[in-house]
């Protein structure tokens, strides 16, 4: 066996050879980090979700040097990813690359191929029959990640239902349904009951924020903002507001968001 080089990694004009070196040195099963070698697909896919809301939380800042780290974050994510798949023979970063370069190419014919048009609906069209091509892919709701937010996957869902015409032709439709699921929210008698018709209401509400053309995962994340930065505000004015009765809550509340 070679004896293992424990100098620092060099910079290289293959920068994400770089990366893929350190990763391979921390999975080094002999001279690794112990915490890196043990990790798998599933112990590392929470980190790579959370990597990419730190991504989108970045942007919504307009913080364009966390945007940078945040990035990167997200690009060692794939890089473990990868390098776990190649331990086990199945493929490597450079694979993966090679594969989005070829969808890349194959869903734009307009810029790559002899098509003469092209768009977003040439793109849908080629993921379409790509998708008729995988076991179990022909539906019109095939291949939604269940991994998704509830949010997004639900809105990915209505979309992928209005493309084969089921959809309300206008806005009233998803609105007046709002109506009727508080209704079922109010009558339902158990816990099982209200889970199951609070889940109805919330897709309901982001049907109509689709057919407003608000994207309902993007509103509830700057709602969630709001609120925050409001009752920030509430304790920074009052240090003892938790001890404060509802009442005067509610007054900081209002001057907050004045």
């Amino acid at each position: 066996m070679e004896p293992f080089d424990a100098t620092p990694v060099q910079h290289s004009c293959d920068t994400v050879g770089r990366i893929v070196a350190i990763m391979a040195r921390l999975r080094d099963p002999e001279h690794g980090c112990e915490w890196d070698c043990a990790q798998t697909f599933a112990t590392i896919a929470p980190y790579t979700i959370e990597e990419a809301y730190e991504v989108a939380d970045a942007i919504e800042r307009d913080d364009i040097d966390d945007l940078k780290d945040e990035l990167g974050d997200l690009l060692l994510q794939v890089v473990f990813h990868s390098r776990i798949a190649e331990e086990a023979g199945q493929f490597a970063l450079r694979d993966v690359v090679d594969a989005i370069s070829d969808k890349m190419e194959r869903r734009h014919p307009h810029i790559f191929g002899d098509s003469e048009t092209g768009g977003h609906y040439l793109w849908e069209q080629v993921k379409a029959a790509e998708r008729l091509q995988k076991p179990g892919q022909d539906g019109a709701l095939a291949g939604v990640a269940l991994g998704l937010p509830a949010l997004a996957r639900a809105e990915k869902l209505q979309k992928r239902a209005a493309r084969v015409g089921f959809d309300w032709p206008d806005a009233s439709g998803p609105r007046a349904k709002i109506d009727e699921e508080l209704i079922e929210v109010e009558q339902a008698t158990t816990t099982e009951a209200r889970f199951e018709e609070i889940g109805d209401l919330l897709f309901s509400v982001v049907n109509w924020a689709r057919h407003l053309g608000v994207e309902p995962e993007a509103a509830l994340r700057a709602a969630n903002g709001k609120f925050e930065r409001r009752f920030k505000a509430m304790e920074a004015e009052d240090p003892g507001f938790a001890d404060r009765p509802l009442g005067e809550q509610e007054a900081a509340w209002k001057r907050a968001k004045a």
